[in-house]
């Protein structure tokens, strides 16, 4: 049995296992996984296969539509991605629920289906993690993926509390922020309140009250 057949029989989803760059691409391409998120961080990997359930769902509908109707109405240039993968090839991989290149799209990658390569192109500004079972993780470890990934900002949401955790990334260091950096006057309060808002309200009230914000 060779040492790929053995990995993938004793693969562990949903938590950090030690694995070299070259048996992580096994895994993710892999058709056990391929549903699955994967992240790959200098000699771990981490592949997560929990579904998908309503608060996750909900919650990065109305990110995504917070994030774009700031952008639009301020007249920011964005490209939003959805679970789309990063890939600093031999050392990190990182696939988050939303990430967007913000302003500055002169060096964004073209489209295609393949991994965006980030010895190639820059990394989004801004990334987003939705965390239903993963929240320990997604302010630990994932953090300090996306920090050495170079991302400028990183949010946390907390689907079980509708509570945001902002990060700004300066120098490969992060620190918390209450106003997002890459999107200057969004206060993450505003954003908790748009989230509260979509657990008892349908979505077109929670946007005429977003849009009334940003008025």
């Amino acid at each position: 049995m060779n040492t790929s057949t053995t990995l993938l029989q004793n693969f562990t989803t949903d938590t950090w296992v030690n694995c070299t760059w070259d048996e992580f691409i096994v895994l993710a391409y892999n058709a056990t996984y391929e549903n699955g998120k994967s992240y790959y961080n200098r000699g771990k990997a981490r592949i997560e296969m929990t579904p998908i359930g309503w608060n996750h769902a909900e919650d990065n509908s109305i990110i995504s539509t917070l994030v774009i109707l700031f952008c639009a109405l301020k007249k920011i240039p964005v490209k939003e991605l959805t679970n789309c993968s990063f890939r600093k090839t031999g050392l990190q991989e990182a696939q988050p629920d939303i990430a967007f290149y913000i302003a500055n799209l002169e060096n964004i990658p073209p489209r295609s289906n393949s991994p965006v390569d980030l010895n190639q192109f820059a990394p989004p500004a801004f990334v987003v993690e939705m965390a239903a079972s993963s929240l320990s993780e997604d302010l630990g470890e994932k953090r300090l993926l996306y920090e050495q990934l170079g991302v400028q900002e990183y949010w946390v949401v907390d689907v079980n509390r509708a509570e945001v955790t902002a990060f700004t990334i300066v120098d490969g260091g992060s620190r918390l922020i209450s106003i997002s950096q890459v999107l200057p006057g969004l206060t993450i309060t505003l954003v908790k309140e748009a989230l509260e808002r979509s657990h008892s309200q349908d979505h077109g009230a929670v946007t005429r009250w977003i849009l009334s914000q940003f008025s």
